[in-house]
């Protein structure tokens, strides 16, 4: 459930504005920015209440690792991943050659 929360949450940072309503009442409608604030607060208050029904701790878990994955995250990660990339295309064409089941060109 915390995953799910994760991406719930990353869509509705992204888009908050985007209108979503709940499946068998698809006639209240309302912004993903307001129903992401409004499971935040849900979930604060069973955390600190200790209702035990959801996994309070996972769902606030995923949405604020979602809102900072849009937020800082995404630019990050794809940011600083080069030097990781051509380490790794130079350690498997360091090895290719060795008998150690490369392909040759």
């Amino acid at each position: 459930s915390g995953a799910i929360m994760t991406v719930l949450a990353a869509v509705c940072t992204k888009m908050p504005e985007a209108k979503l309503a709940i499946i068998l009442l698809p006639m209240f409608t309302f912004t993903a920015g307001s129903a992401l604030k409004a499971i935040i607060a849900f979930d604060t208050a069973g955390l600190a209440l200790g209702w035990r029904l959801f996994d309070h701790a996972a769902h606030l878990g995923g949405a604020l690792f979602g809102m900072w994955y849009v937020t800082y995250g995404h630019e990050l990660i794809w940011k600083n991943r080069e030097p990781l990339v051509k380490a790794w295309h130079e350690m498997r064409t360091k090895n290719t050659g060795k008998g150690g089941g490369g392909r040759s060109n």
